[in-house]
């Protein structure tokens, strides 16, 4: 017998050759839409997660962002601040849950929606998927899950990472935040294979892809239509969104500028399409090399 077949979870559960983190099937999110947001590093993830939190909350949607990054910098355009993470919490009280209180780690962002920073080990000592699972089962034992409608994780962008396959066992689905370059449809395209493998044993499907800070979008297009998959949503290269980070606010709080308000627009459409519920997507991930004579130029 192998040391792979002593350890239930580590059986094949989750894909060959894994050895992911496994949550308590009691820890499951229900009642509310739950949704996993990923991308290339630098990409945009938060500020398009924070954003659409936002408009789901326009909407009259209850709604709790959960940042998974140890950078803990998911929520602070919602909250105004770096807010303290839950990881850094439990440490103060020596990891006695019990002492904790759900003011000590949920904070209230514009329009009302509940921010909550994971936090993550420091860098090469562990498993940001324990953490993302710690901090949805503190939500659990405080009933911080039971009056939300919406909960939206904005997942770093490492594939390979616990960090970023966790939040997949909660969602319903997971939308990609890519750019109109070859690097960012190159770890879209990667993020599709890591979801779909996630698929065969989670709920989770994908709903389709965000182009952001781009002028155009005829590559993310020309991918999409070769893998069959949908671009959702278009949020033009605004400088308007990068001056909202700098002043800490959502591009809902920005000057009533023309171009400000066709964002806020898609942003609204967005959550208008995500709220009414998307088919599952299942896309057929390229091979590097295929992608690579899509894409790439001589």
């Amino acid at each position: 017998m192998s040391p792979r077949d002593e350890i239930p979870n580590l059986r094949g559960l989750d894909g060959e050759g894994s050895v992911q983190v496994h949550q308590d099937p009691e820890a499951r999110i229900e009642g509310a839409q739950v949704f996993a947001v990923y991308g290339k590093g630098g990409i945009g993830k938060s500020t398009t997660s924070s954003n659409l939190s936002a408009a789901f909350s326009i909407l009259g949607k209850r709604v709790l962002q959960i940042g998974c990054d140890p950078k803990h910098d998911s929520t602070f355009t919602l909250t105004g601040k770096l807010v303290p993470t839950v990881i850094d919490i439990l440490k103060e009280v020596d990891f006695h849950a019990e002492e904790l209180r759900p003011e000590d780690f949920v904070f209230e962002g514009f329009n009302g929606v509940k921010c909550v920073e994971a936090g993550g080990p420091p860098a090469g000592t562990g498993c940001g998927g324990y953490v993302v699972g710690q901090t949805v089962k503190l939500l659990k034992q405080h009933h911080m899950l039971e009056d939300t409608d919406v909960v939206i994780f904005d997942v770093l962008g490492d594939v390979v990472c616990g960090g970023f396959a966790a939040p997949l066992q909660h969602a319903d689905r997971a939308l990609i935040v890519t750019a109109n370059d070859f690097d960012s449809i190159y770890a879209m395209n990667r993020i599709i294979a890591a979801v779909q493998a996630k698929s065969g044993n989670y709920k989770v499907r994908l709903a389709g892809c965000v182009a952001n800070r781009s002028k155009d979008t005829d590559e993310v297009d020309r991918f999409c239509d070769v893998v069959g998959f949908n671009r959702l949503a278009h949020m033009p290269d605004v400088d308007a969104i990068r001056r909202s980070r700098l002043k800490k606010k959502t591009i809902f709080e920005m000057d009533d500028a023309d171009d400000v308000m066709a964002v806020r627009a898609e942003y609204i459409r967005l959550a208008q399409v995500l709220a009414a519920g998307t088919v599952g997507s299942t896309p057929s991930a390229l091979e590097d090399r295929d992608i690579f004579e899509l894409l790439g130029f001589d």
